[in-house]
């Protein structure tokens, strides 16, 4: 299985460090992945700080 998703150990494809924003609350700002945890990311946001996130829920977009 090639699956790169897969190599990166989560099934959300965000890894720690990696930048995102939550398109559905533009006021948050960056925010900063800092564990990811099969649908559970913790993302640090500029204007928001530390919340945890279930991808399956919200829909997180690379901001790279």
């Amino acid at each position: 299985m090639n699956d790169s998703r897969a190599e990166l150990g989560n099934d959300v494809g965000f890894v720690p460090g990696a930048f995102v924003r939550n398109p559905d609350e533009p006021d948050w700002g960056l925010g900063q992945v800092q564990s990811v945890v099969g649908h559970r990311v913790t993302v640090n946001f500029e204007e928001r700080g530390k919340l945890l996130i279930n991808t399956a829920v919200v829909t997180l977009v690379s901001a790279e």
